[in-house]
């Protein structure tokens, strides 16, 4: 009798039966892999993470580095004679969690378009997931067609009726959005939008963190009168920010309600309120020209408080805003560093500044590991 015919036609021997390589047992054969080793698989489809800076405020994505314990990613970043953008991520990013923080200030413009480009560049070198990290996000005053007279020509024309027009003017706020989705961003993290309904004009996700958690903790440390302070919104729209901070610290509020010729010139304010004999807290989301927190430190010295502080978000300071601030009444302007603000403070020894770099770290290593962010909303991580 042959080999072949001692095993069988089916291979046996020993009356041994050799598996079949049929479909269902290579089925099995996988599920029982699969159930052996889930957390190597599991681990293996975890992105790792990496932060990349723009030009806008290379400090602050150095702080949160620093914060989260890794390096900064390379990137270059130029400008050719025609003065184009150029970008070149300088390490790999293939199946990475992208972060790239870039701030709206200084030449906005530029930033801008700065930030688009790396986030395209990132997206088709098949990163697996790119976050715009734009902790002074911008246009975002452009949120709306406002109510107004078209011009001062129209007004002089029109000055004995009660005739308005709605200005032709551009949603620009939305413009942005549409652009950072269109270049491939999945998820945005900022700070004290300007309108909070700037949220709704994305696709993708948006953390909006706030800084008062930061703001309340700077009250409580460096005024030594805080509990009797009053908080002062410098205009009708920040009522409901400078409510809750009141709420928190439990201490009145005031509202400056004002009226403007038109943008960046204020023509009356309004105090309603009692501040006599109290330190005045200003608090809004952002100052540029700083003509109103001026004028309302004025009124506010005049209704017959001891002291005026303000305190902003994003420190915007063009023109002659240092000027005004130096000419100022104020004790102290306290801002955040979601914008550079080492120029300005030594052109100005009243601006001190808040460091929220730990916030937007801590945003980040939530995010990446999927937790919640909303512990940041009232909270600030030590």
């Amino acid at each position: 009798m042959s080999k072949n015919e001692e095993k069988g036609e089916g291979g046996e021997e020993d009356g041994e039966v050799m598996p079949s390589f049929s479909q269902p047992v290579r089925a099995k054969s996988l599920v029982r892999a699969k159930l052996e080793k889930p957390s190597v698989i599991l681990h293996s489809r975890m992105p790792n993470i990496k932060v990349f800076s723009g030009t806008s405020h290379p400090d602050l994505a150095q702080r949160i580095v620093d914060r989260l314990g890794i390096d900064l990613g390379k990137v270059v970043t130029k400008k050719f004679s025609n003065l184009e953008t150029c970008v070149e991520i300088g390490e790999s990013v293939r199946g990475e969690d992208v972060y790239i923080v870039q701030s709206g200030s200084g030449e906005i413009n530029d930033n801008l378009m700065e930030l688009l480009i790396m986030i395209n560049a990132c997206k088709i070198a098949s990163a697996s997931r790119v976050t715009a990290v734009i902790p002074c996000f911008p246009y975002a005053r452009q949120d709306k067609k406002d109510k107004t007279d078209s011009s001062e020509k129209l007004m002089a024309k029109w000055k004995n009726t009660e005739w308005k027009f709605r200005s032709r003017a551009p949603i620009s706020a939305k413009l942005v959005a549409n652009m950072l989705s269109v270049a491939g961003a999945d998820h945005i993290i900022t700070m004290d939008l300007h309108a909070s309904q700037i949220q709704g004009f994305f696709d993708i996700p948006v953390d909006n963190l706030y800084a008062e958690p930061a703001v309340l903790k700077w009250i409580k440390e460096n005024i030594v009168e805080w509990r009797n302070s009053i908080i002062v919104s410098p205009d009708a729209g920040g009522a409901k920010r400078v409510t809750s901070i009141a709420d928190r610290l439990n201490v009145e509020f005031a509202l400056i309600h004002k009226e403007r010729k038109k943008a960046n010139e204020v023509a009356s304010m309004v105090l309603v309120g009692d501040v006599k004999d109290r330190v005045a807290i200003l608090v809004d989301d952002m100052a540029d020209t700083c003509g109103t927190i001026c004028h309302a430190a004025e009124k506010l010295m005049e209704a017959g408080a001891t002291k005026v502080y303000a305190i902003l978000t994003h420190g915007i300071f063009s023109g002659p805003a240092i000027s005004r601030i130096n000419n100022a009444c104020f004790e102290a302007v306290v801002v955040t560093n979601t914008i550079p603000q080492d120029g300005h403070m030594k052109e100005c020894p009243k601006i001190q500044c808040i460091d929220v770099s730990m916030m937007f770290a801590e945003a980040v290593r939530r995010t990446h590991n999927g937790e919640s962010v909303s512990y940041l909303f009232s909270n600030v991580p030590y």
